[in-house]
C-alpha cells in the first residue's frame, strides 16, 4: 500500500508555508515534502514536524536562483564549489529535520559547454555527493524531469537516469521517479517500475497532461497502485500535483482506489 506524502510546494498554497503542516495534518496525512527548506525557519519546521506527528519525507538540493528560472546548477563546471556547499548545508538541514532522503535537480542544458563536459561534471559532482550523503546516513536522488515543465533539463528520461546512476556507481544514489514527467517523455510507467523498482528511492504522482490530481487526465492510476503494490518498494509516493480545485477536495481518489491518506 502507498505511503503518501503531502507537497507542500504544490498543495494549500493559499497559506502561508508553516500553516500547511497543519493543513496536511488535518487531511490525514503522516508525511510530507516540498521543493526547498533553505530560507524557512528551520527551528520552527522541525517544531511543526514534532508536534504533528509527521516524516519529513524528501527535499532538494539547492538548485541556484529558482526565480530566475535555474532549475540546478549540478552540470555546471564553473560552479562546483557552488554545488559542494549546496551538499554539506543540505545535509546539516537533512539532520536537523530529520530528512532520510535529498533529491538533486540537476540543471538545465548549457548551450556553451560541450555535452561531455557537463555529464563528466554532473557525474563528478554526484559521486561527491553521494560520498558525503553515505556519512550522514541520507539517501541521494537523481531525478529526470520533462523538457514539458522545464525546457532544456539535462537529464529527461527515466533512461538516462539510470544511466546516470551507473556512472556514479554510488549504492546510496537512487532515481526519484516523477510519475508526471515520466509519462510526458516516455509513458511505459508500470513496465518501467516492475523492471527498475530496485533503483528507485522515491515516486511523485500528478495526472497527465495537466499536471493535476490523479483522476483527472489519462493514467490509469488505479492500476498502476496496484502494480506498485505488488513490488517490493518500500519509499513514499510524493502528491506532487496542482489541484483542480481546493486542495482539501482533491484528495477522494485515495479512498475511491481502496487506501489510506497516512
Amino acid at each position: 500500500m502507498p505511503r503518501f506524502a503531502a507537497n507542500l510546494s504544490f498543495l494549500w498554497t493559499d497559506r502561508p508555508f508553516l500553516a500547511r503542516f497543519d493543513a496536511a495534518a488535518r487531511a490525514g496525512f503522516r508525511a510530507v515534502e516540498y521543493l526547498f527548506p533553505y530560507d524557512e525557519d528551520l527551528d520552527a519546521v522541525a517544531g511543526e514536524l514534532r508536534r504533528l506527528k509527521l516524516r519529513q519525507a524528501l527535499f532538494n538540493l539547492p538548485a541556484g536562483d529558482w526565480a530566475a528560472g535555474e532549475r540546478g546548477i549540478a552540470v555546471d563546471p564553473s560552479r562546483r564549489a557552488e554545488f559542494r556547499e549546496g551538499v554539506a548545508l543540505a545535509a546539516d538541514v537533512a539532520r536537523r529535520l530529520r530528512c532520510p532522503r535529498v533529491n538533486c535537480l540537476v540543471g538545465k542544458q548549457l548551450q556553451a559547454v560541450p555535452v561531455e563536459e557537463q555529464w563528466a561534471c554532473l557525474v563528478d559532482n554526484l559521486k561527491h555527493a553521494a560520498a558525503a550523503f553515505e556519512r550522514a546516513g541520507l539517501l541521494l536522488l537523481v531525478e529526470p524531469v520533462s523538457t514539458v515543465a522545464v525546457p532544456g533539463f539535462f537529464i529527461r528520461t527515466s533512461a538516462e537516469a539510470f544511466a546516470l546512476q551507473d556512472a556514479v556507481g554510488a549504492a546510496n544514489l537512487k532515481v526519484q521517479y516523477d510519475v508526471y514527467h515520466a509519462q510526458r517523455m516516455e509513458g511505459n510507467l508500470t513496465a518501467t517500475l516492475r523492471a527498475n523498482i530496485g533503483r528507485i528511492g522515491h515516486i511523485q504522482v500528478a495526472d497527465s497532461p495537466d499536471r493535476n490530481q490523479p483522476g483527472t487526465g489519462e493514467i490509469n492510476f488505479a492500476y498502476l497502485f496496484r502494480v506498485l503494490d505488488r513490488t517490493d518498494y518500500g519509499g513514499d509516493v510524493g502528491l506532487e500535483y496542482q489541484p483542480s480545485g481546493p486542495t482539501d477536495e482533491s484528495f477522494g481518489w485515495i479512498e475511491a482506489m481502496g487506501y489510506t491518506r497516512g
